[in-house]
């Protein structure tokens, strides 16, 4: 039990650290290129632990290890020499978005090396089970007994993979090539839906693994990168896909606090190192998104205020009136990662899991 929890949070303050470094790190570049004075970059929060000064900023490790920051001279107040309210509109927007962007990028890395470090690979035959009668499914001629070889010329592997290309096509057409149980092969098109009726699924199949294996496998980093890359663009449009279902299906999503968080990457570690850089750079994606939300007291929402001030014309919301607004923004976001880690924490009091 103890081991358990210390490799939980072990793993969560390591893979937290290393996105919130990345972040910051992209504000704290994008600033110095910009010449907007970085009064302080800070790994952890207060009370601070240890610091040194080179030039005119103070770079920090603080006691707290749950975040960061890089403190930027007169963020809404233009009337500091050498702020980030004094330049102009264009860098700011680069200044603000680039913590974000970092969050993109990094998880090409995490990606890639996951490919790369030796991983188990589970290789199954995938089985239709059972067809719903009218669905997408039927219509296209799937019966049970066929076996699913290749969804849009993508070989399948496991039934994960099965899943992970029907919700990347949701709405889309997609060319399924099947197996016959006399060996001989049929390709099918079928169009997932959005809103399928209840315990139906996109296309209206139950599926079942057969002659299951597990392999060790790794990439060579020629095709580990290029993988990285696809893959992050892929989970891009599962994130939008999840987000449209949720006004098409009318349902609320699964939200999870930093406790919920911690929980899942201690479930990670366990499985191994590719399963965490694989979850880390999930969570860096989602950090990314979530940070560029039109909210106070996030990036998106400062980038909001440099929006209006371009309607404007250039007339600003005063210093005063914004921060005020940041202040009660970070309040309100407070409030709501209490109310989710209370939830957490009834949830993991209860035995029930995040995890399907």
């Amino acid at each position: 039990m103890l081991e358990t929890i210390a490799l939980t949070a072990v793993s969560f303050v390591g893979v937290l650290l290393v996105l919130v470094f990345a972040h910051e790190l992209g504000h704290f570049i994008t600033a110095k290129l910009s010449g907007v004075k970085v009064e302080e970059f800070g790994i952890g929060f207060p009370p601070r632990l240890l610091s040194f000064k080179r030039g005119e900023t103070v770079y920090s490790l603080n006691a707290i290890l749950l975040g960061g920051f890089t403190k930027l001279l007169g963020e809404e107040d233009p009337t500091f020499p050498g702020s980030l309210a004094s330049k102009s509109i264009a860098t700011r927007v680069l200044v603000l978005g680039a913590g974000s962007m970092m969050n993109i990028l990094l998880p090409i890395l995490l990606f890639s090396i996951a490919f790369m470090v030796p991983h188990d690979m589970l290789l199954e035959k995938v089985v239709v089970e059972e067809v719903a009668p009218s669905s997408p499914a039927q219509s296209a001629g799937i019966e049970p007994g066929d076996t699913i070889l290749e969804i849009n010329g993508r070989t399948i592997e496991n039934r994960g993979t099965v899943g992970y290309l029907i919700q990347l096509n949701l709405g889309s057409e997609v060319n399924i090539l099947l197996q016959k149980p006399d060996l001989s092969q049929n390709e099918v098109n079928v169009k997932p839906r959005w809103n399928p009726p209840q315990e139906q699924g996109a296309i209206g199949v139950t599926i079942t693994g057969a002659d299951s294996t597990v392999v060790r496998e790794s990439y060579p980093i020629w095709k580990a990168v290029p993988s990285s890359v696809i893959h992050c663009w892929e989970i891009l449009i599962l994130f939008r896909n999840e987000v449209a279902s949720w006004f098409i299906r009318g349902t609320a999503p699964e939200l999870a606090g930093p406790i919920g968080i911690a929980e899942l990457t201690g479930q990670m570690a366990k499985a191994g190192l590719s399963p965490l850089l694989e979850f880390a750079a999930l969570i860096s994606i989602n950090l990314a998104i979530i940070n560029l939300f039109p909210f106070p007291g996030l990036d998106g929402g400062r980038l909001v205020f440099v929006a209006l001030e371009w309607v404007r014309r250039g007339k600003r919301i005063s210093a005063k009136k914004e921060g005020l607004v940041h202040l009660v923004g970070l309040i309100v976001l407070l409030v709501l990662i209490a109310a989710i880690s209370y939830y957490d924490i009834t949830r993991i009091i209860q035995g029930e899991s995040l995890l399907p």
